[in-house]
């Protein structure tokens, strides 16, 4: 039986949870004509990770990684395993999960500056932060931004109250330098302004600052958009992680340290909301920006795509089919795994529909992923999406994908100048290694059209 559980009928699925085991679903704040108590409402905590592989959680298939805290996240909810990102790089990926829009709709198509005064995302565009601050929660940014580098676009100025934070792409974790766009620039702030903390981690600055966050706001909705920057480049782990990896071959254990230095900054918080009694009023979701880096930087790679071909900058699987997952204790399914397509794009709208919150009054991608949490047999709510980084774009329908100028960053097998349009059958098999354009002529030109008529509907209707 396939069910669309919305808030209003999660108290009717509760009186009959024992017959329906796989919902698991409790009472939860029904919306009245006035809305929801305010303290009825419950907690948002939306935790991004930055480069992470598709499979680098145990959870995942990992054997050779430590990630206890994910897993435990996992085991606590609701765990995707066809979860893809809306861009295969950081901004774009960031913008989607923000605004529930394609990256396109947006107006945030590629990464946006790491220089001051250069291009993010527009000050029109209206966030999750916007969206909950308007209905009275608390709300916190803290870690990387990556979204613009201005006053008008900077976290305090898209809905957050409070931000800590680098505004770039990426920082030296200890001396929090921007060192790869010269000349070298320090990128640390709080609320707008630059702070300094040289020599202290940022991983451990940005638990203090959540716990803080948590500490000042328990006693009222809020919500926590914590961006943490690893295992994003600079490789950086903490001092145990390191000495524990120390035997796995290098750069897996350079990378292996910095995914189990962010596993256990994501216990660190856990703990607190766990110490506060807040975890039953909590939401954590958790979703990965985009598959892991090959670059130079990351050393050539470390992370791992397990059958997935692509990475990073990649719009084959194993760039944006990501590591993501939800937990609402006592509330969702507990230890459930969805196999059903969900996209960064559907977190606006599913938060917005699980708190009981009014979404923004503009056009949304994104589509609630409640169906799909509440029943593994439930459509997909995506029978089509779609991708665009530069000259690279890809159409989805179904289990066919069609991608155009395709770019191979796992250095799996070579393209060819006949591989220009690479068509694949997710059904066949997710490894994207035969291109079935040439068998296929007929689902290539559907799937063309289906782009061109996308691309104008997202130049006509902004």
């Amino acid at each position: 039986m396939s069910l669309h559980l919305t808030r209003r009928d999660f108290v009717k699925a509760a009186a009959s949870i024992s017959a329906v085991p796989t919902l698991a679903l409790a009472s939860a704040p029904s919306p009245s004509s006035t809305g929801p108590s305010k303290r009825s409402q419950p907690n948002v905590i939306l935790i991004m990770l930055d480069d992470l592989g598709s499979v680098d959680a145990n959870c995942y298939g990992s054997t050779d990684l430590e990630t206890p805290n994910i897993d435990a996240l996992a085991e606590s909810g609701v765990r995707f395993t066809q979860f893809c990102s809306a861009a295969p790089v950081c901004s774009p990926s960031r913008a989607a999960v923000l605004t529930g829009r394609y990256p396109q709709r947006a107006g945030l198509a590629d990464n946006a500056s790491s220089r001051p005064g250069g291009p993010g995302l527009p000050a029109d565009e209206i966030t999750l932060a916007k969206m909950f601050k308007d209905c009275g929660y608390a709300t916190g940014h803290v870690g990387k931004w990556h979204m613009g580098y201005q006053p008008q676009i900077m976290p305090n100025a898209k809905g957050f109250d409070e931000s800590f934070g680098h505004m770039g792409g990426c920082i030296d974790n200890y001396s929090h330098f921007f060192y790869w766009d010269g000349p070298n620039r320090h990128d640390l702030w709080q609320n707008g302004r630059e702070i300094w903390r040289d020599g202290i981690h940022i991983g451990d600055l940005m638990v203090h600052q959540c716990h803080s966050f948590l500490d000042a706001n328990q006693g009222k909705p809020f919500f926590l958009f914590w961006a943490i920057n690893q295992p994003h480049y600079p490789l950086q782990g903490r001092p145990k992680w390191r000495e524990h990896y120390k035997d796995l071959p290098s750069p897996r254990s350079m990378y292996a340290a910095s995914v189990s230095t962010l596993d256990e900054l994501i216990g660190q918080v856990i703990a607190k909301v766990k110490e506060l009694g807040l975890a039953e009023k909590t939401i954590i979701a958790l979703q990965s920006d985009h598959g892991h880096s090959t670059e130079d930087r990351a050393f050539g790679g470390g992370g791992n795509a397990g059958p997935y071909r692509g990475a990073k900058f990649s719009l084959f699987e194993g760039g944006i089919r990501v590591v993501s997952l939800i937990s609402w204790p006592g509330t969702l399914p507990k230890d459930a795994v969805r196999q059903q397509l969900v996209t960064g794009c559907d977190w606006l709208p599913t938060l917005a529909e699980l708190t009981g919150v009014a979404p923004p009054h503009r056009r949304i991608d994104g589509k609630s992923m409640l169906p799909v949490i509440s029943d593994a047999n439930a459509p997909t709510a995506h029978p089509t999406f779609f991708w665009q980084l530069g000259n690279q774009w890809a159409a989805r329908e179904g289990n066919w994908k069609l991608i155009g100028n395709p770019r191979d960053t796992s250095n799996k097998a070579p393209l060819t100048a006949k591989d220009k349009l690479f068509l694949s059958d997710l059904a066949a098999g997710v490894s994207e290694m035969t291109n079935r354009a040439a068998a296929h002529p007929d689902i290539v030109k559907h799937l063309t059209a289906l782009h061109d008529r996308w691309v104008q509907d997202v130049k006509d209707h902004s």
